[in-house]
């Protein structure tokens, strides 16, 4: 196992998902602050390959589908403008961010030491990133059912409490 991550297992029991590929776990839990501070300039390692900026990429886009796709079928009357204005407020920093911590993501989060000192834990940008890597990661793991799947509950109550109504009078800039 990666070093400094002994705490993966337990992060798998808390996101109710046990990785095939470990490293993918590891990689999504890694900030890029991080992973530059371990790669030597000279060294042939790429740092991007260590930390979790692609899968945050990815899961970002898994996360917008799983989203869309559970307002379309709940909410088969509401418009395109309020399925847009529910899955923006869905896929938000805030509602990422307030979902990661319930998980307790940023405890397993791995910063280099600046990052580590300004607070990254508590960042809520960094904090929906890691959701969105997690996302990302589960997906290459185990495929869309699972990614769907682990949206779902960790979304669970944000998902539940979308009203097309509320969406439809929400101002976009506000979001």
């Amino acid at each position: 196992m990666t070093p400094g991550l002994e705490k993966l297992d337990h992060l798998e029991e808390t996101i109710a998902y046990k990785f095939r590929d470990h490293d993918l776990l590891a990689q999504a839990m890694t900030h890029r602050s991080w992973a530059h501070e371990q790669v030597s300039p000279y060294s042939q390692r790429d740092a991007r390959e260590l930390h979790n900026e692609a899968l945050e990429f990815l899961g970002d886009s898994i996360l917008g589908l799983v989203v869309a796709d559970y307002l379309f079928k709940a909410y088969p009357g509401a418009s395109e403008g309020e399925l847009s204005r529910m899955k923006h407020r869905l896929v938000s920093a805030p509602t990422l961010a307030k979902a990661s911590t319930e998980l307790g993501l940023g405890d397993y989060l791995r910063f280099g030491r600046g990052e580590e000192k300004s607070g990254g834990r508590r960042k809520r940008a960094l904090l929906a990133d890691v959701f969105e890597a997690v996302t990302g990661a589960i997906f290459l793991d185990g495929g869309l059912s699972a990614a769907t799947e682990f949206v779902e509950r960790a979304l669970g109550q944000e998902l539940r409490a979308a009203n097309p109504v509320s969406a439809a009078a929400a101002d976009p800039k506000t979001m």
